[in-house]
Parts: structure tokens; sequence; C-alpha cells
């Protein structure tokens, strides 16, 4: 079992910047993948960003274009994902998500583990 809580969620302005944190405790929980999703009301859950378990290989949404960094540090069970210029539609609960189990890292049934979620609102 891997217990997943995530911080660093806030409002912020059109073009600022967050970094989410998202600590990673339980059994091996080193040896899974991470990965973030975020969800606004009415939409279905979106893949974000996800970082391997065994190297730093990175996959990102089209959507990101760049703007988003996803890093893990290995030695603390925490993976990062660092969000520069923010847009409003970039609003929504990001939740962390662990133990990329089959499938594509873009399909949320994919993953085992989820944490709550930390809200992000960025106003225009």
């Amino acid at each position: 079992q891997v217990q997943l809580v995530e911080s660093g969620g806030g409002v912020v302005q059109a073009g600022d910047s967050l970094r989410l944190v998202c600590a990673a405790s339980g059994r091996s929980a080193s040896d899974y993948s991470m990965g973030w999703f975020r969800q606004s009301p009415g939409k279905e859950r979106q893949f974000v960003a996800s970082i391997a378990w065994n190297s730093p290989n990175t996959k990102y949404a089209d959507f990101v274009e760049g703007r988003f960094t996803i890093s893990r540090d290995y030695s603390k069970d925490t993976a990062f994902l660092q969000m520069n210029s923010l847009k409003p539609e970039d609003s929504g609960v990001y939740s962390c998500v662990s133990y990329h189990a089959r499938g594509s890292d873009y399909d949320p049934t994919s993953w085992r583990y989820w944490g709550r979620g930390t809200q992000v609102t960025v106003s225009s």
C-alpha cells in the first residue's frame, strides 16, 4: 500500500508559477512510477505528466506545451510538478498518482494509488 499526499496548490494569477509536491509513503513507494492528473468541475480527469520509477524518463500532456516540469527526489520518495506560465484553464484539482500497473500513462485506470488532490486556481 502506498499513501500519497499533495501540497503546494493555491490561488494565483495568470502567468504565475506554482510548485506542487507529492510525498509518498508506504511499502516500495520508490519502486513505482509517479504522475499527476487534474480535474476541473464538469470535466473528465486529464493526464498531466508522469515520471518513470527507474529513470528520469518523463511524459507530458500536449496542453503542457513546455510550461510544466515533473521531477522526483528518489531519496525522499517525493515528486514535484513545477508549473510556469499558468493559464486560467489550468485550474482544477491536481492529484498525484503512483504505481503504473498497465496500459497507457494517459489512462487514469492504469494507476493504482491516488492522492486526495490539491486545488489550483488561476485567475485571469
